[in-house]
């Protein structure tokens, strides 16, 4: 079931693209099936099928029942409104300068998993960080957004460390996780990430912190990339995605 405190979000694939410094055309050619987690109530999996791209999206809010989980997108939603009209600044992506039009995004995004999740269930599972329902190297590509890092309270250094192993661990040794933010939610950075990318280390896991360009404004987005660390040259390309 849902996390009490956590915020099924509804973005659409356009915003996924511009956390994870990936393009539609460098999505769509990602050589096998991507992971979302945790999906929320996104347009993903759902706009994503359109490009010819496999996502699989999990969350553990899927386990509820579809009412419920209307209700908490919708309440995601209304979360997210309220900080807009405090702090847009620091809620919108970038190049975009209208809450509204941006709130309209998610309400579309939601409205397509609504539709996707009922017409394919197989492509959304219910599970939850740091165990997931996969085989190892299920995914070419693994993004997880607003979660580890973003929520301390839930998953404290330890929890964290499990859930960035298991996310590797359902990843294919060619693909790569991408994981944002990597601060909470009051934009405090993780400030033991230097010894939680040792840590990796210990366990054969390869870590870089990546800077993307944020189109529209000309400054970067950090992104922590994770691979197995006996095959780090190959998988979609950093930096041009």
């Amino acid at each position: 079931m849902h996390t009490p405190g956590t915020l099924i979000t509804s973005r659409p694939l356009d915003e996924y693209c511009g956390l994870f410094g990936l393009t539609r055309a460098a999505l769509a050619a990602v050589p096998g099936p991507v992971l979302d987690c945790p999906g929320g109530a996104a347009g993903l999996t759902a706009e994503a099928r359109e490009l010819g791209v496999t996502v699989i999206a999990t969350d553990p809010a899927y386990a509820a029942p579809r009412p419920e989980l209307t209700a908490l997108a919708v309440a995601g939603r209304d979360r997210m409104a309220a900080c807009l009209a405090v702090a847009p600044e620091r809620h919108l992506p970038a190049g975009q300068l209208c809450p509204e039009r941006y709130l309209r995004s998610w309400d579309r995004a939601r409205r397509l998993f609504a539709a996707d999740s009922a017409a394919r269930p197989e492509r959304y599972v219910a599970a939850a960080l740091p165990g997931l329902p996969f085989a190892d190297g299920s995914f070419a590509l693994t993004l997880s957004a607003y979660l580890l890092f973003a929520y301390p309270e839930l998953f404290p250094p330890e929890r964290q460390l499990a859930g960035l192993l298991e996310l590797v661990r359902v990843t294919d040794p060619d693909g790569e996780v991408r994981v944002h933010p990597l601060h909470d939610g009051a934009g405090r950075p993780c400030p033991h990430l230097p010894q939680l990318r040792s840590a990796l280390g210990e366990h054969r896991v390869a870590s870089e912190i990546v800077r993307f360009a944020r189109p529209g404004d000309g400054r970067t987005r950090r992104v922590l990339v994770l691979r197995k660390a006996r095959r780090w040259g190959s998988g979609p390309r950093r930096g041009a995605s």
